[in-house]
């Protein structure tokens, strides 16, 4: 039984920890989707039952009889015993259906089965093996209420939708104790028989698989119209009763069968191709006094449009001044050049005008005496003299 149960162990470890190293790579959920949904819930349980020392007594007494009937002290090395736990450990299983009637809250209906044996060996003078044992067993029914609380009020790195869940548990026919030496059925009172709390997360999902990991505390209280010394030698005289609830660790796995809608892609906001979006640009009318807040993105935006606007205004002003400044290097150079141009036209006008005059002089030298001189020569030429003068 110990083997089987540390392999069961073993089993739920590596389980836990394989969906929790699942659950690093995925996202984590703001809500569960599902409407309906059925489960299956794996459990460990430390079942709070004191009533064990009865056993145990019992098979203290048993040993010392067999030590008090051995003869020889080889005999009585013989004698041997086992104790039972002083934990009643046991992996309880749960199935159900669960309903989300309002976001984030949870209505689960389902049924468990609790199962726990314990047996020892003893070993008489001469070496014969005597087995004892007695068998936990439930049925509980129950209903649950599950709300999950906003991501606001508390958030866990490893996990999403944290929850708090409440139980209140039936007992159903087949809740038991059955032992080497008699049987002993509860009673299934219609008022209930116990309840329980735990809190969890949601710590893997899958599309419409999820697991919710949770850890809390049940009491599952039955009692018998029988007694315990009917199941077990030298037991209380009085009513039987016990408690099968005590600290539990469980795993849910469920299906959503029937689910909400997902949400569409422009209200999701986790969308990846949100940058391939187009900025929304606002203008500001300046001349209204009340101006609405504007996004930092817009500010920077304009911001740099007037950088850039600056910018190319100052390399316009630049190259306009260095435009004016050419063409008023070019009017200058022009202007020189005119002036240049209008003193080689006076002094070709010079050179002309003398060369003309040399020429009339000549013609006038040669010329005869009466001839008159023409009227627009000057008066010196009229005197023969100097007619003469410039003839030689």
């Amino acid at each position: 039984m110990k083997s089987k149960s540390g392999k069961i162990f073993s089993l739920l470890a590596s389980l836990l920890f394989s969906a929790n190293a699942f659950a690093a790579s995925e996202e984590k959920l703001d809500h569960d989707n599902s409407i309906l949904s059925v489960f299956v819930q794996p459990s460990i349980s430390f079942i709070s039952f004191e009533e064990r020392k009865y056993f145990q007594e019992a098979i203290d007494t048993i040993y010392y009889g067999f030590r008090a009937e051995a003869v020889t002290s080889a005999e009585t090395l013989n004698v041997a015993k086992q104790d039972f736990q002083k934990v009643n450990f046991c992996f309880p299983i749960t199935a159900g259906i669960q309903w989300q009637f309002m976001e984030d809250q949870f209505l689960s209906a389902g049924i468990g089965f609790i199962y726990d044996n314990e047996s020892v060996v003893l070993t008489d003078r001469r070496s014969g093996t005597h087995s004892y044992e007695y068998t936990l067993q439930g049925i509980p029914l129950f209903l649950e209420y599950r709300l999950a609380l906003p991501k606001n009020f508390i958030t866990l790195s490893t996990g999403g939708l944290f929850s708090i869940a409440v139980r209140w548990y039936w007992v159903l026919p087949g809740t038991e104790i059955y032992t080497t030496w008699g049987y002993l059925g509860a009673e299934t009172p219609l008022l209930g028989a116990g309840f329980g709390v735990s809190v969890g997360y949601l710590f893997a999902s899958w599309k419409n698989f999820k697991l919710y990991g949770d850890i809390g505390f049940n009491s599952i209280s039955v009692k018998s119209d029988k007694k315990f010394s009917d199941i077990v030698p030298n037991g209380p005289e009085e009513k039987a009763k016990w408690n099968l609830g005590g600290i539990q660790l469980q795993i849910r796995g469920s299906f959503g069968f029937w689910n909400k809608p997902e949400p569409k892609d422009d209200e999701d906001d986790d969308d990846d191709d949100d940058g391939d979006k187009k900025p929304k640009i606002k203008f500001i009318d300046d001349t209204k006094k009340d101006s609405v807040k504007v996004d930092s993105v817009n500010v920077a935006a304009q911001d740099s449009a007037k950088i850039d606007t600056s910018v190319v205004r100052d390399t316009s002003a630049t190259k306009d001044s260095i435009g004016i400044a050419d063409s008023r290097k070019t009017a200058v150079q022009d202007s020189t050049a005119a002036q240049d141009s209008s003193s080689a036209a006076q002094d070709s006008a010079k050179i002309d005008t003398s060369v003309v005059q040399d020429s009339v002089g000549t013609a006038l030298g040669n010329a005869p005496k009466n001839t008159p001189a023409p009227q627009d020569a000057p008066k010196k030429s009229a005197d023969p003299a100097n007619v003469k003068s410039k003839g030689d």
